[in-house]
């Protein structure tokens, strides 16, 4: 199966990768990366994912996204480790404010204090958010003195 991302570096990538790998100077993961990419590159060793993960001793999965992210991202983003997108917050201010004035209320009846769930439930029945775990309150919660 042929392979879907052709690494090719420029002289340049290639001096700038050697430079980090001779230098020892760096994190010990970017000096592991930039040594895949130089014997995974079609110009240079041009070594198979798993001849280079048997090298380099790591899974050939992360040669195969090494390429990818070289490919798509460029070479910062090749050397850098792989950064998730942050999660999108449930509560704004406005569900935080009525998060806490429904604290601070009477609790329901039946019930000598709010606990974490009650108040996720109570949350979710007044539609303060559409869904919200009792994690989730508890941290609200705890930003406030």
């Amino acid at each position: 199966m042929p392979k879907r991302y052709i690494v090719r570096l420029s002289p340049e990538e290639r001096q700038e990768l050697q430079g980090l790998v001779s230098t020892g100077k760096a994190a010990a993961y970017k000096i592991k990366h930039a040594n895949i990419l130089l014997n995974i590159d079609v110009n240079g060793q041009g070594w198979t994912d798993e001849e280079a993960a048997s090298a380099m001793s790591c899974h050939p999965n992360t040669v195969a996204n090494l390429r990818q992210r070289l490919v798509e991202q460029g070479l910062e983003a090749a050397l850098g480790r792989k950064r998730s997108k942050p999660r999108l917050r449930i509560c704004d201010g406005e569900a935080e404010a009525k998060l806490i004035a429904l604290r601070c209320g009477k609790p329901p009846a039946g019930q000598a204090r709010w606990t974490l769930r009650l108040l996720s439930d109570q949350a979710v029945a007044l539609e303060i958010v559409p869904a919200i775990s009792h994690e989730t309150v508890r941290q609200t919660l705890k930003k406030t003195n």
